[in-house]
């Protein structure tokens, strides 16, 4: 069987459609979710000047010179900038890399603050302070984006409700006051670098996403790689437009494995024999840090013995933080770990 992204277009939750295209879109999305975990969204809404500009914004920091980047380093926060090889995602899910901390993307990360919510006693601890680059027109062109991007977010939550067949307050509930990030992520190593082409170069190792759901811009540049059914690793580039999206581990747990939080990695972009640059960012929608997560109920009878312990949403992305940030094997994502073992790195 091919194995295949859904492309999905999701106008009819964007501009007020009837109920039945509506319906139509939350089969889909459904579909997607049960088969793969990944799919791909059109009519999303995010104008080609706003990506134009988050592009142009990355290029502008990552540009700059790395000990002038390492200034932003933010130590034990989801914030700031993150240098090549000072991460191992496949830690996050309890695996052990080759070469641990070997990741050699580099990333930066903005995100709501708890002072972002002035209505309510949060703790910054569990959301993080931004830190922004002194690079001109950065902050906005982020922030813009930041925005476009969260609304997209919550509307596929939106079309999750519907096409779980629950009330659309059961996401309202768990996501009003999100800990939503935006991670920008620069995969290039520095003209010159000595390289062995083989498989102990890692971009971003095996991990699924800690949350809820994950919208990606990407460039379309190979690199990306999805883990089906079968354990076998397949390519996955963005069609003209489209934006990437896959599920968090905290909506497996929700939906008792009906849907799949898809584990996926990211290899060097290899074009010609020699590593590309690509860029990507992924905005992660986790929920609210206080939310407690568990299957629902009418979920609870599936008679394949799987169930999952609730669990608040802060503690659930401590854990998969400790392994990437950290350097800790983080022991309780058993499901996750298993599945990227017994791939043993097949590639479609």
């Amino acid at each position: 069987m091919t194995f295949v992204v859904p492309t999905i277009d999701i106008s009819p939750y964007v501009d007020g459609s009837g109920p039945s295209d509506r319906a139509a879109v939350a089969a889909a999305v459904d579909r997607a979710c049960v088969d793969v975990g990944f799919m791909q969204i059109l009519g999303h809404g995010i104008a080609p000047e706003v990506q134009a500009g988050l592009a142009a914004a990355l290029d502008d920091f990552f540009g700059l010179p790395l000990e002038e980047k390492k200034h932003y380093r933010v130590q034990g926060a989801n914030r700031g900038y993150s240098p090549p090889k000072s991460e191992s995602l496949s830690l996050s899910l309890g695996v052990e890399a080759a070469n641990r901390m070997n990741d050699f993307f580099e990333a930066y990360n903005v995100g709501v603050e708890a002072r972002s919510f002035p209505h309510l006693d949060l703790d910054e601890r569990d959301y993080g302070l931004n830190l922004w680059p002194e690079v001109p027109g950065f902050q906005d062109r982020v922030t813009r984006y930041f925005h476009e991007a969260q609304r997209v977010a919550r509307t596929l939550t939106t079309v999750f409700a519907d096409a779980l067949g629950t009330e659309r307050s059961v996401f309202e509930a768990m996501t009003d006051h999100s800990i939503d990030v935006l991670r920008m992520n620069n995969y290039a190593l520095p003209p010159g670098t000595d390289v062995r082409l083989d498989g102990d170069l890692i971009g971003m190792g095996e991990h699924t996403d800690f949350g809820i759901v994950t919208v990606l811009w990407a460039d379309q540049v190979a690199g990306l790689q999805v883990l089906d059914k079968d354990g076998v690793w397949h390519d996955v580039m963005p069609a003209e437009g489209a934006l990437l999206v896959n599920l968090g581990d905290l909506t497996a747990r929700l939906t008792n494995d009906r849907w799949m939080s898809t584990l996926h990695r990211v290899k060097p972009p290899l074009v010609g024999g020699t590593i590309r640059r690509r860029r990507s960012a992924a905005f992660f929608h986790d929920g609210n840090a206080d939310a407690v997560v568990g299957p629902l109920a009418s979920l609870c009878d599936r008679g394949d013995g799987l169930s999952y312990e609730p669990i608040t949403v802060r503690d659930h992305i401590a854990a998969k933080l400790a392994g990437s940030r950290q350097g800790r094997k983080n022991s309780a994502a058993l499901r996750e770990a298993a599945r990227v073992l017994a791939s043993g790195g097949r590639q479609g």
